[in-house]
C-alpha cells in the first residue's frame, strides 16, 4: 500500500472520530436541554400547585377587576412605591412569576408549544386582569419593557388559543363514553332551585294581595 492511500486512510478515521465525538456531544447538549426543560417545567407546575400562588392568581383574576372599579382602592393601588403592598402584593407575585415564564419560554428553555398547550387559558387570563395596573405602571414609571417577557408570552398563548380546536386530543383516537348523570343531576336541582324560588316569590305575592286587598 503506498504513502498515499495509508494518508488518505488515516484522514478519513480522524473524520470519522471527529464525526462521532460531534454527534456524542450533540446528544448530550440534547440530553442536557431536555434535563433542564424538565426541571424548569417542574419548578412551574409546584409553583403553579402551591396554595399561596393559587390564591394570588384568584385575587388578581376575580377580585382586581372588581376592586379597580372602585375609586377608592384605584388611589390605593396607584399609591408611589416599589412594590404592591398588602393584599396587591399579589400583582407582583403573578406577574413576576409569568414574566419568568416568559423568558424560559422565549430562550427555548421551556418548549413554546408545550407551554401553550399547558397553560395558554391560565397565562391569558391573568394577563388581561393584570393589563390595566401593567399599562398604568409601565406609563407611572415611564418602562414600557416592565413584565414585557410575560407579555410575549400571553401574546403566543392568545395566539394559540384562536388557532386551537379547542382540544388537543389526538384527533384519529376514540374517545371515552360520556357521563351525563351528573350534569343531569345539576340541571334538575337549578331547576327545582328555580321552581322553589318563583313559588316563593308568589306565595309572597298572595299574602300581600290579602293582607292590603
Amino acid at each position: 500500500m503506498t504513502p498515499e492511500w495509508l494518508t488518505a486512510i488515516g484522514t478519513l478515521g480522524t473524520f470519522f472520530v471527529i464525526a462521532a465525538s460531534a454527534a456524542a456531544a450533540l446528544a448530550q447538549l440534547k440530553h442536557m436541554r431536555s434535563s433542564n426543560q424538565i426541571v424548569a417545567l417542574t419548578e412551574c407546575r409546584e409553583t403553579l400547585e402551591a396554595p399561596e400562588f393559587r390564591e394570588a392568581q384568584r385575587f388578581v383574576s376575580y377580585e382586581l377587576p372588581r376592586r379597580i372599579a372602585d375609586p377608592k382602592e384605584v388611589l390605593r393601588i396607584a399609591q408611589p412605591q416599589s412594590q404592591f403592598e398588602g393584599e396587591y402584593q399579589a400583582i407582583d407575585t403573578v406577574a413576576n412569576f409569568f414574566e419568568n415564564m416568559g423568558v424560559f419560554v422565549k430562550t427555548g428553555i421551556i418548549d413554546r408549544s408545550l407551554a401553550c398547550d399547558m397553560w395558554a387559558h391560565v397565562v391569558v387570563r391573568n394577563w388581561n386582569a393584570l393589563l390595566p395596573v401593567v399599562t398604568f405602571v409601565r406609563t407611572d414609571l415611564d418602562e414600557p419593557a416592565l413584565w414585557e417577557n410575560f407579555e410575549y408570552l400571553a401574546h403566543i398563548c392568545q395566539k394559540f388559543c384562536e388557532n386551537s380546536t379547542r382540544s388537543g386530543y389526538p384527533r384519529r383516537a376514540a374517545r371515552m363514553p360520556a357521563d351525563r348523570s351528573f350534569v343531569d343531576a345539576v340541571n334538575d336541582a337549578r331547576n327545582r332551585a328555580k321552581a322553589s324560588e318563583e313559588g316563593g316569590a308568589s306565595a309572597e305575592l298572595r299574602v300581600d294581595v290579602v293582607r292590603f286587598g
